[in-house]
């Protein structure tokens, strides 16, 4: 092979509009709409064949174009507009700024596996990248000092097309890295900042890029290097491909590789903030780093770093969690074991819920769970579904004291509302709605918009958003290599004035996207009828090994081949953020039904009502939160049942019946000026409701005042005076452990009467063996609550004894009593759980005695 030298050759702009090479590598200029015209006006047929890609774009527009928007007063004002936007944007005070001021040291960084920033990176696959990248987005708009940090993913996620018959195929076209919206990171020499670390028997050398999204910096690992044998190459390939080698090596790099690359620019997060268990191993590293710099033991160093961690669930069932064969993880990370001090043994303890379950695999969630300060699930529900989920971790703790939080998802409002419903917001709402709170006056406003001036808006959404769905059907029938007549057809798929609704997401089996085809006779009522007809869109992908998901696809687009469905269904292939954004921009009704208990939070449906949609979903992940009889419809009444199909039975007549009796007659009832009045009235209370609500600024904040500063201040008390709380607590614990398998409630007496009246008090004593461990550190605890039939305490809660006094032999008396707030049958129990004013959590060693 030639030994060849590559070099990179950029635009050559000239001066007027050298701002836009600026411009095109921010993001900032994906949720400004005036800001992608710019790039758009260059070239607009160019502009949609490169993605919206602007640096491709400024790469591929002839020299001849660019030469003449120079000389165009317009353009270049409209430059010159945008450009002082964007300078008092990255210049001008934040909410941070002025609700924090005095924690501007803070520094958080936030790891992920994708991010879904634009459709012209594609590094995401579903939902948890587009959350990522809108958390970036309302991290930069909110001024909250976070740098995150990803994969340079060269194959991306796969372009999906399908077959003649419906079968997905998947493709994996190369990208090259300098046509996206990032800059290789250079050292003082010009050379690109490089990282390396153990990989098992190598060691893997991974180069750094950066990406600018407004204020936020992310940073991605390229490991396609001549340094690296072929398989070390393949690492940042494809997102989610290959094996488990392939995935751990993946997470490794990501963890690992991640905090490295941080430190190597010289950034030292106090925070880290785990976006799913994929980053967990970068826990290991922050304690090796306190081990190897602070010169602390292992017990310390954990301790010293435990208070930085934060971690992120997104996944309800347990078949979604990442688990890796031990063998793998003794493999790849032996190394870190023999470094920690602490053995291999130790180290897979961390990621099991049996300490000696010698074959049982490693769990990355897990690993997050017992080594971060914080985690949290994703929507008020999932968070409930997570604490049971994780309460074995937690062995003898109520489910509802399962340490894990929620924190609803939400969106980027300005990404996803398309630009002329956010100009009707500006005018009647005032230009700081996106950022407006929930309890904020702007809302009530809603009202005043005029519901003419809102549909209208809305049915031109819904005319646009067809007109791009027969170009993109138009082409999808095209690379299939239809005959001319077929892709004619494209022109008169759907009707721009017919009852539309969008089903687009990840094609797993749980989401249940053939549902609603279980009644094709009344489904065919519904689309053929001709005074009220309704139109479905479908889009989404299987992730390549899952073959159920592709069988549903394939179903769909059986059906949408039928000659009665024809012109009323169609599926979409290559579901991306472009298609995402035609869609939510578009539709009138958003269906969402997974079964209950199965989604975590899903996010597709909340960029819907900005865009005059509105949802009609299962009470599942953030509807239940969200959902209030007038701002969407419920599909079902929440219920979970043993038998799947009988789900399905009692879901899918609900989803028709909702649809024959309350959406369609809804939205044909028109008055003498032609408007759907009570329509507007729903889609003006899904806007009220649901946009000041579930967007990433106000999860921001939560994030922010409920995770990272609590999480800093922790960080600063435990490192204060040469790490002595860390030291003080570590010993604390060890000899804690070492004596509590001492501990034992010995007698308990309630002495008087057993039936008492509400308001009045069971006291109580009891009398605790401790053996060596001294009465103070710990806290016996009575726990009530109403006993359920099977004899346990529902919604319980605990009331500390107070020491009364020692006996002998190691035991002490506590005392106290439980207050008796309802009527019914009641119970209590006691326990003994470990008490110190530093601890962090009581239950972080599992240690808790009842009797």
């Amino acid at each position: 092979m030639k030994n060849i030298r590559t070099f990179v050759i950029v635009p050559s702009l000239p001066e007027p509009i050298e701002p836009l090479r600026e411009l095109a590598h921010n993001l900032w200029w994906t949720w400004n709409p005036t800001a992608t015209d710019l790039f758009r006006r260059l070239d607009v047929d160019l502009w949609r064949r490169v993605g919206h890609n602007p640096v491709a774009l400024l790469s591929q527009v002839s020299q001849q174009r660019l030469e003449q928007v120079a000389k165009d007063d317009g353009y270049i004002a409209q430059l010159a507009r945008v450009m002082d936007s964007f300078f008092v944007y990255l210049n001008g005070r934040t909410w941070f700024d002025t609700q924090h001021a005095p924690d501007k040291d803070m520094q958080v960084a936030y790891f992920s596996a994708e991010f879904g920033l634009h459709e012209s990176m594609p590094i995401y696959s579903g939902g948890l990248g587009v959350l990522a990248g809108d958390h970036l987005k309302s991290a930069s708009d909110l001024g909250i000092p976070l740098v995150a940090v990803g994969l340079a993913y060269n194959q991306g996620y796969f372009r999906q097309q399908l077959t003649e018959d419906g079968w997905q195929l998947e493709s994996y076209p190369a990208h090259d890295l300098h046509q996206w919206c990032a800059t290789p990171l250079n050292d003082a020499q010009g050379s690109q900042v490089k990282i390396s670390l153990p990989l098992g028997s190598h060691a893997i050398v991974a180069a750094l890029w950066e990406v600018r999204v407004g204020r936020v910096h992310l940073y991605l690992l390229d490991a396609d290097l001549p340094e690296n044998p072929p398989e070390l190459r393949a690492v940042t390939q494809r997102l989610y491909g290959g094996d488990r080698t392939m995935r751990i090596r993946q997470e490794i790099l990501l963890g690992i590789g991640g905090l490295r690359a941080l430190r190597t620019v010289g950034i030292s997060p106090s925070v880290c903030h785990m976006n799913e268990g994929h980053a967990a191993f970068l826990a290991l590293e922050r304690i090796r780093t306190a081990m190897r710099e602070q010169h602390l033991s292992y017990r310390e160093a954990r301790e010293a770093s435990f208070g930085g961690n934060i971690f992120s669930t997104h996944t309800p069932v347990p078949a979604g969690i990442d688990r890796f064969d031990p063998r793998l993880v003794e493999q790849h990370l032996g190394w870190l074991a023999s470094e920690l001090g602490i053995g291999t043994k130790e180290l897979l303890a961390l990621g099991r819920e049996h300490a000696d379950g010698h074959e049982e695999e490693f769990c990355m969630p897990l690993l997050a769970l017992r080594l971060s300060y914080r985690s949290n699930g994703v929507s008020k529900l999932h968070g409930e579904v997570a604490r049971g989920m994780w309460q074995g971790y937690w062995p003898g703790i109520p489910r509802e004291e399962v340490p894990i939080l929620h924190i609803t998802n939400g969106i980027h409002t300005r990404t996803w509302t398309a630009p002329t419903l956010s100009d009707l917001f500006d005018q009647y709402l005032g230009h700081g709605w996106p950022e407006a709170p929930e309890d904020s006056p702007i809302w009530d406003r809603v009202d005043e918009i005029p519901d003419a001036e809102l549909w209208r808006v809305h049915v031109r959404r819904r005319e646009w958003m067809i007109n791009a769905i027969r170009r993109r059907l138009r082409d999808q029938l095209k690379g299939r290599g239809a005959p001319p007549a077929e892709v004619k057809t494209a022109e008169e798929v759907l009707d721009p004035e017919a009852l539309t609704i969008g089903f687009a997401r990840r094609f797993a089996p749980y989401k249940r996207a053939t549902l609603i085809f279980r009644n094709l006779e009344r489904l065919t009522a519904m689309v053929a009828n001709k005074q009220r007809p309704v139109q479905f869109v479908f889009a989404g992908k299987a992730h390549p090994n899952d073959g159920a998901g592709k069988e549903l696809i394939k179903h769909i687009a059986v059906i949408c081949a039928r000659p009665e469905f024809r012109r009323r269904i169609v599926f979409l292939e290559n579901y991306d953020m472009s298609l995402a954004r035609v869609l939510v921009q578009g539709v009138d009704v958003w269906l969402n039904n997974p079964l209950r208990l199965h989604e975590a939070s899903g996010t597709s449906g909340m960029k819907v009502p900005a865009n005059g949609g509105i949802n009609l979903s299962c009470l599942d992940g953030w509807w239940p939160e969200a959902y209030n009889g007038e701002n969407g419809w419920a599909i079902g009444d929440g219920r979970v049942y043993e038998d799947l199909a009988y789900q399905d039975h009692v879901e899918s007549e609900s989803l028709y019946n909702l649809l024959e009796r309350e959406i369609v007659p809804l939205f044909y009832e028109r008055n003498d000026d032609n408007l759907p009045r009570r329509w507007v009235r729903r889609m003006k209370e899904s806007i009220r409701t649901i946009v000041p609500r579930f967007n990433t600024n106000r999860m921001l904040r939560d994030y922010t005042e409920k995770m990272y500063l609590p999480a800093m201040r922790r960080v600063r008390r435990v490192w204060a005076d040469d790490f002595a709380l860390a030291k003080l607590l570590a010993g604390w614990k060890d000899r804690l452990r070492a004596h509590w398998h001492d501990v034992r409630v010995a007698d308990v007496q309630a002495p008087g009467q057993q039936v008492l009246k509400v308001g009045e008090e069971l006291h109580l004593s009891a009398r605790v063996h401790l053996g060596a461990i001294p009465p103070e550190d710990v806290a016996v605890e009575a726990y009530y609550g109403p006993v359920t039939p099977d004899g346990e305490i529902e919604a319980g809660q605990a009331v500390r004894l107070s020491f009364a006094r020692a006996g002998t032999d190691g035991d002490h008396w506590f005392e106290g009593a439980v207050p008796c707030r309802s009527s019914g049958r009641n119970g209590y129990a006691i326990r003994v759980v470990p008490c110190h004013e530093d601890l962090a959590d009581r239950y972080d060693q599992g240690l808790v005695v009842w009797g």
